[in-house]
């Protein structure tokens, strides 16, 4: 049985003076059934699985997705759309579903589409980090942490608590809101991390202006929590600040 995008690769013969108005119309109705008179979503997706992965423009990554979800309409204007609000294939696929879902075009279907990608990405990275020390996986840790938290439009603050062997044990999402003692108490952080055998920790937040320099508040912060650290055996390792721009350390920084 053949597929799809070959039932109308071949004009049917006809006869008569309506031949015109008839192929006019099989082709209006094979839009509207999600089928592709022209070939493209299947040449689309003969490039993704032959063409390794630059083998797709980002628009055309974007295409593709939101025809899985919406198989009768083109999607070439609306994905070129996304990518110019947005600003880039990740800024699509990391915008808030609620930003996604309000723009002209996009239904439930194709937010899910989207928002599956992260998602996967997200899970992927985690696995990756949860599968060797984190200080000798730290790039590994950051692609982590760009995927989660790098275009996030509001601040979040969370702690990672390691055991002896520097291994992950608890991925803490503290909160979202500016990191001060309002968001995230030294005593707590501390508190946790013996509740639950950790014996050292990395605190991360993100900069929604992008720019991952530390603030005068993230290094006081910073200060205190490892201060309360050293007082009960539990080392701050670092503290690493997540923007669009790329990511900080303070450790790497001398900043703790």
């Amino acid at each position: 049985m053949p597929d799809h995008d070959s039932l109308f690769d071949e004009p049917a013969e006809n006869s008569g003076p309506d031949a015109g108005g008839v192929s006019g119309a099989r082709d209006e109705r094979a839009a509207q059934t999600g089928n592709d008179p022209s070939g493209h979503r299947a040449r689309l997706r003969k490039r993704l699985v032959e063409g390794g992965a630059e083998a797709l423009g980002d628009h055309e990554v974007i295409e593709l997705l939101l025809m899985q979800a919406v198989p009768r309409r083109d999607m070439k204007p609306l994905a070129r759309n996304l990518i110019h609000r947005f600003g880039s294939l990740a800024g699509v696929l990391q915008a808030d579903p609620r930003a996604l879902a309000g723009h002209p075009g996009m239904g439930e279907a194709a937010v899910a589409a989207l928002r599956v990608v992260t998602v996967a990405a997200t899970r992927l990275a985690r696995q990756k980090v949860r599968e060797a020390p984190v200080i000798g996986s730290w790039q590994a840790l950051i692609d982590y942490l760009t995927i989660d938290m790098a275009h996030l439009t509001r601040e979040r603050v969370r702690v990672l608590y390691l055991n002896s062997k520097n291994m992950l044990i608890l991925d803490d999402l503290v909160g979202d809101g500016s990191i001060d003692e309002a968001a995230i108490h030294p005593r707590e952080v501390i508190r946790r991390a013996l509740d639950i055998g950790a014996t050292a920790l990395i605190l991360v937040h993100n900069h929604p202006s992008g720019s991952p320099q530390p603030s005068r508040a993230d290094i006081e912060v910073t200060n205190r929590i490892a201060e309360a650290g050293r007082l009960l055996g539990i080392s701050v390792h670092d503290h690493v600040i997540i923007g669009r721009e790329g990511h900080t350390s303070l450790r790497a920084k001398g900043l703790i």
